[in-house]
């Protein structure tokens, strides 16, 4: 692997994006990095998040410094500098040519439950808040760089998540290691000032939830988003790691 490897996991919200960061933060030769643009996304864009004041303080605004930083060296001289992106954080003026110095992973979730999952938190998400337009976005202009999208279904990690991480590992030319199945409760020390309010249901496991049942319905408010959003999904689903 050279000088290592940096890996863009790039989700949209509610999409089992912690989970994966926590069993990443688990291998000994990696360090995790919680949502770097999230500052910076609140601040250009003026959006009313939960807890926006706190997570402009505690991160970095500059888009530049956070980009130097992604593709820099992993901190802690470890070999493997595993970054949980969102999607939807990547606006303009935030430029993207960077990805060609990153690995770049799709985590992606069938749009039913991750509008019923984000709606349950924060009332009246747009197409732009739940970042599958983002997704394809970045997937085109990975692939305009010359380099081959991974995309990983969060169904699969939980159907089996033993299978899903050595397959993943695999395309990342990395070794898989066990420890990556669990984790401790509890807050984390890598876990953005924002776990407060989203990463309670990940903060009481251990290890990845058992598969999903079926699927949840979609409010009638919410069928244009719903319609929009599974225009990418079923896009990206054939690409996913099988």
């Amino acid at each position: 692997m050279g000088n290592g490897v940096r890996i863009a996991m790039w989700s949209g919200p509610r999409n089992l994006s912690t989970a994966m960061m926590y069993a990443f933060a688990q291998r000994p030769d990696c360090v995790v990095w919680d949502e770097p643009f999230y500052a910076a996304y609140l601040a250009a864009t003026g959006l009313d998040h939960p807890m926006r004041e706190q997570v402009i303080a505690a991160g970095d605004v500059s888009p530049e410094a956070v980009i130097t930083r992604c593709i820099g060296a992993a901190p802690g001289g470890k070999r493997v500098f595993y970054q949980k992106h969102m999607a939807q954080h990547m606006r303009a003026p935030i430029r993207r040519d960077w990805l060609g110095e990153v690995t770049s992973v799709f985590l992606i979730r069938h749009p039913a439950r991750v509008i019923a999952s984000y709606a349950a938190k924060r009332e009246n998400p747009s197409f732009d808040d739940l970042g599958f337009g983002q997704q394809a976005e970045l997937v085109r202009q990975v692939r305009a760089m010359g380099r081959t999208p991974i995309v990983i279904d969060s169904a699969d990690i939980r159907s089996d998540p033993r299978d899903a991480l050595q397959r993943l590992c695999f395309a990342l030319n990395l070794e898989f290691h066990s420890v990556m199945l669990g984790w401790p409760m509890g807050p984390k020390p890598y876990d953005g000032v924002w776990a407060t309010h989203w990463y309670g249901a990940v903060h009481r496991s251990t290890g990845f939830a058992e598969a999903e049942g079926a699927l949840p319905a979609v409010d009638s408010a919410f069928s244009a988003l719903y319609s929009r959003a599974m225009e990418v999904y079923e896009a990206l689903w054939p690409l996913r790691l099988t």
